[in-house]
């Protein structure tokens, strides 16, 4: 049986606990900003980032739209979504958050789109070949090995992260799309750092270590073997705290916005922007967001 059938089950990971509870923060609160996970090779990462989406619930998007709007957010319409809906078609469907990977060699063309300069200019029509950042439109971007990706095309991806618009523009010809996303970035320090500037635009940043557990790291070679000898037996094995995670995590989207947290939750986290002298206030805003997930989620367990 194919191994890649069958993504590797969240709740099977062993430890890692801090990544794996910024991942669902990120989830339950996409506006924290998402998360960059630095470690060396062979500590999960990449399994934990796959395996987060299953845990996520389904979305209404409308159908046939290249960036899965909402049928039900006329706000964050595309172009095509606005024009189907004024003529009095717009058919809705559902479907499950998926992972979406950027190339470490991918163009800026192939990151925002490109529009059709040609069509533009003799037929007055705008068309658009979606990029990169319309395929992770309310899905999950996943870039592995950040550190090595152009400074250009990393600020490109947290310009869209942070405005949730991607917006191209070529010879005075401009087309927007929605553009909001999970971003998740890893990288291993070892190859390389990522620019202040840039690690700054991160939400959360979580640092992982392999374990030096005896019985975890027994664990994980006996978990691994019995995945790759049956993916689907295994899989069944941690079907109900799979669901268990799934269910809780679908809880605490539904509330997580109902969450109000005290002022001397607030006083808090200032002081400790203070005492560890932070420029700027995006980090008390990172925090209070995620203070707040953490609590819907905890809350629905």
């Amino acid at each position: 049986m194919a191994l890649d059938r069958y993504s590797y089950p969240f709740t099977a990971i062993v430890g890692q606990d801090e990544m794996k509870l910024a991942l669902v923060l990120n989830a339950i609160n996409p506006t924290i900003g998402g998360v960059l996970i630095r470690g060396e090779k062979g500590t999960g990462k990449s399994t934990a980032v796959r395996a987060l989406a299953r845990l996520l619930p389904e979305q209404k998007v409308v159908e046939g739209c290249h960036f899965g709007c909402h049928p039900e957010d006329p706000e964050d319409w595309c172009l095509d979504c606005r024009e189907r809906a004024a003529s009095g078609s717009l058919p809705s469907t559902t479907r499950r958050m998926r992972v979406v990977e950027l190339p470490i060699n991918a163009s800026e063309d192939r990151v925002v789109g490109t529009i059709d300069l040609e069509a533009a200019l003799k037929e007055g029509s705008r068309r658009f070949e979606p990029g990169v950042l319309a395929e992770a439109n309310r899905n999950i971007l996943y870039v592995d090995e950040v550190n090595l990706l152009d400074d250009h095309i990393v600020d490109v991806l947290l310009d869209a992260a942070a405005m949730g618009i991607n917006t191209v523009e070529r010879e005075g010809v401009s087309v927007s799309h929605p553009s909001r996303f999970i971003l998740v970035g890893t990288m291993n320090p070892e190859e390389g750092e990522l620019r202040p500037q840039l690690l700054d635009r991160f939400g959360l940043c979580v640092d992982v270590e392999g374990i030096r557990d005896l019985d975890q790291r027994v664990a994980i070679v006996e978990k691994r073997a019995v995945w790759e000898d049956d993916p689907n037996l295994f899989y069944q094995q941690h079907a109900e705290s799979e669901q268990s995670v799934r269910s809780q995590i679908a809880e605490a989207i539904a509330t997580f916005p109902e969450v109000t947290l005290p002022r001397q939750i607030l006083r808090l986290i200032a002081q400790i922007s203070i005492a560890l002298e932070v420029d700027g206030h995006r980090s008390d805003l990172v925090c209070a967001r995620a203070a707040q997930a953490k609590a819907a989620y905890d809350s629905a367990d």
